[in-house]
């Protein structure tokens, strides 16, 4: 359902040894927001609720809430740094419109 780039699994491990509680799950969910509608939230978290569904890609587990699921098929994250910083990059093929920082979509073409 999900891949994750050789960088972006690099990315995540390092953020996760950081975190307070090293073995908390990765968070990916959409919310509304950007400019273009729908925008992706990562984060780290401690609990699941009873509608998540956790996936494992190499060796990273994945938390995704029901609601986040649809939009999620087959997205491709991954990690890149450049002169202004480094940051998730965003490859889904469900979205028909993205804004140019790549954390925005929309699944409609209005």
């Amino acid at each position: 359902m999900i891949e994750l780039s050789p960088s972006a699994i690099a990315e995540i491990q390092r953020l996760q040894r950081h975190h307070p509680d090293p073995s908390a799950f990765f968070r990916l969910q959409i919310q509304p927001g950007g400019c273009a509608g729908l925008s992706y939230l990562t984060r780290f978290e401690n609990q699941l609720d009873s509608s998540d569904r956790v996936h494992h890609c190499n060796g990273i587990q994945i938390v995704i809430d029901l609601h986040s699921t649809q939009y999620l098929q087959n997205l491709t994250i991954d990690f890149s740094e450049d002169l202004m910083g480094g940051s998730f990059r965003f490859h889904n093929p469900n979205a028909k419109k993205s804004c140019d920082c790549g954390v925005s979509f929309s699944i409609d073409e209005s």
